[in-house]
């Protein structure tokens, strides 16, 4: 089974540099970009130096404070043919179909469903995303 984002919002659009992505390698990891000071049309990429591993799979370019993403916001990880949605010490966590997962530096994790919505940070977040499986 193959696992795949889709974009709701423009912001989550520019993040997947279209309208979807597919979620790989396992775990995927989500954060804050926050290595650039000003707009910029790409979120992808690990622009670090080659001594450090990367943080994350997808960069979410968040330039509004008090931030809803944070540097390491949430993964997203399978066992046999379910998916999870674990939340990495995020400050806000993380909505997935109405439910808050993680914040407050908590850790919770929640199985994934096909058609879920997961809006990443509050509630007003303009990073919204749809989790399919194919």
């Amino acid at each position: 089974m193959q696992a795949r984002l889709i974009a709701l919002t423009d912001e989550a659009r520019i993040a997947l540099e279209g309208g979807e992505r597919v979620i790989e390698p396992l775990p995927f990891r989500v954060g804050r970009e926050s290595r650039i000071t000003s707009p910029a049309p790409w979120t992808r990429g690990e622009r670090r130096l080659r001594t450090a591993s990367p943080l994350n799979d997808l960069y979410l370019v968040d330039e509004i404070e008090p931030f809803n993403v944070s540097r390491e916001h949430f993964q997203i990880e399978a066992e046999g043919d379910r998916f999870f949605l674990s939340d990495r010490g995020s400050a806000c966590g993380t909505i997935v179909e109405g439910r808050t997962v993680g914040g407050d530096r908590t850790f919770p994790r929640v199985e994934l469903h096909d058609q879920d919505v997961i809006i990443v940070g509050h509630a007003v977040s303009p990073f919204v995303f749809k989790f399919r499986i194919a």
